[in-house]
């Protein structure tokens, strides 16, 4: 059997804003993009009764036998929309846990999409989005990423094209927990989104944004404003922002030059916090 390898790129929120709640979950806008920090996940058939999944690399510890994956394919196999097919899945962990880049969502939608590439699975619309929300609310971000834009209605917007900006990533020792930095929201933005346009990816727009979210978790993890607060000095950064309910970290700027200077800067001040630079997709 042929051994495959997917690519599951990280995502980022290059702006978020909490605008209510419904029942149990919040109402939230946003503008996603993608950047090339990527997960890798192996993938064959198998003649077994079971699906294996295995994880491996850095950021692999201490991730739960119940996750986005297992959660996917039980879900798949319960609507028998695999015909019954079972697979061994291997996944190097590239992308930190707890970093609001969605790294198990992420790993959940990139599966979704080679099926449906590879014409193993047919999904509707209306199933792809019930089947998604079963896994997470993030993951239907992932369904052929590019940037997107989410809206308060929970639509979706995509566009082609690369936004073109460098990004140092910076990642604590801590993560957060999505849970609880939502719990802790206690007010809410107006609707900015209100339509789509490509502008709305220009960096005239973006940078007068924000993540609603990053009063919260500056808050409960002072460390993250002091990690927010540094990499704005550095020189040439566009516009800083936490991604997600945190706890990552992204400055962004226009070249790779500038990005180079701000992570020696970075690693100069804050030696033991895992950074990377990347790029978007």
């Amino acid at each position: 059997m042929n051994t495959f390898r997917i690519k599951s790129n990280a995502k980022i929120n290059l702006a978020l804003n909490i605008i209510g709640k419904k029942v149990n979950l919040h109402k939230i806008e946003s503008i996603v993009s993608f950047i090339d920090l990527y997960d890798l996940i192996y993938l064959k058939r198998i003649k077994e009764k079971n699906h294996q999944i295995s994880f491996k690399g850095k950021f692999s510890k201490n991730i739960q036998k119940k996750n986005s994956v297992s959660n996917l394919l039980k879900l798949l196999d319960q609507k028998n929309l695999l015909d019954k097919k079972k697979f061994k899945i291997k996944i190097v962990k590239n992308i930190p846990q707890k970093s609001g880049m969605g790294g198990g969502s992420m790993n959940a939608a990139s599966l979704i999409n080679f099926f449906i590439k590879k014409k193993m699975l047919k999904l509707k619309k209306n199933e792809m989005t019930k089947i998604t929300n079963q896994i997470g609310s993030d993951v239907i971000l992932g369904i052929n990423p590019s940037n997107t834009i989410l809206f308060s209605n929970n639509k979706i917007k995509k566009y082609k094209g690369n936004i073109k900006l460098y990004v140092l990533v910076v990642k604590p020792s801590f993560g957060c927990s999505t849970k609880f930095i939502y719990s802790k929201v206690k007010s809410f933005s107006k609707p900015q989104f209100s339509s789509s346009m490509q502008k709305m990816f220009s960096l005239k727009y973006l940078k007068n944004l924000n993540n609603d979210l990053e009063i919260i978790a500056f808050k409960k993890y002072p460390k993250l404003k002091r990690i927010k607060s540094f990499l704005l000095t550095t020189q040439n950064n566009k516009f800083v922002r936490m991604s997600g309910s945190g706890s990552s970290i992204v400055a962004y700027f226009y070249s790779k030059k500038a990005c180079d200077n701000a992570y020696r800067q970075f690693k100069r001040k804050f030696n033991g916090v895992w950074c990377i630079k990347s790029k978007t997709i």
